[in-house]
């Protein structure tokens, strides 16, 4: 190692000197490709993502380790694993924001020693098994299922109520006009 190339002209002596790596130093994407993760209630599910990272000390993205975009991809995929593992797959869903920011800390530990900088980490799809999936919609149609036959019989029951308290009020009604009529009965023969 010489040293390292500033952006800008430089001349080098061929045969003598020599570029042994060349880094992008803008911002990359590098797509993480699916990867089978088994949650804490014991589901599988596949998941993927984008990791965006930045090379911030070529010396060390050269000579720290020899494929910083491989070994970013691979500890993003552990990293993954591991913080779907302890999560539910109800709370993967929902929680996704958490789980990147867990993700992004832990590889930018990891890759401090290599000279790049992870900028973030974005799960792109989880996707559940397909019978993980079935299952998912059997619940789902038992609770619409469900809820349609209690709002059923909340309605018979207010429907009962409704002719009880009709039976009473006919009953109170016939009550009060048979009263009246032996009232009337009673003053006609008076009078």
């Amino acid at each position: 190692f010489a040293g390292v190339l500033q952006p800008g002209f430089h001349f080098m002596i061929p045969l003598v000197d020599r570029a042994a790596y060349t880094h992008e130093m803008r911002e990359q994407v590098l797509d993480v490709p699916p990867q089978g993760c088994i949650t804490r209630d014991n589901i599988q599910v596949d998941v993927d993502g984008i990791v965006y990272l930045k090379v911030m000390d070529p010396q060390k993205a050269s000579y720290g380790i020899s494929n910083y975009r491989e070994a970013s991809i691979n500890l993003a995929q552990t990293t993954m694993r591991a913080e779907i593992g302890k999560l539910t797959l109800d709370q993967t869903f929902s929680e996704r924001e958490r789980i990147n920011e867990n993700i992004v800390r832990e590889i930018d530990k990891a890759s401090a020693p290599w000279g790049v900088k992870m900028i973030r980490y974005e799960i792109r799809n989880i996707d559940p098994s397909r019978r993980v999936i079935e299952t998912m919609e059997k619940q789902m149609e038992a609770e619409r299922q469900k809820r349609a036959t209690i709002t059923v019989s909340e309605g018979a029951r207010e429907a009962q109520v409704m002719v009880s308290e009709g039976g009473r009020q006919e009953a109170i009604n016939v009550s009060e006009g048979e009263k009246q009529r032996r009232i009337n009965e009673a003053d006609g023969l008076a009078e």
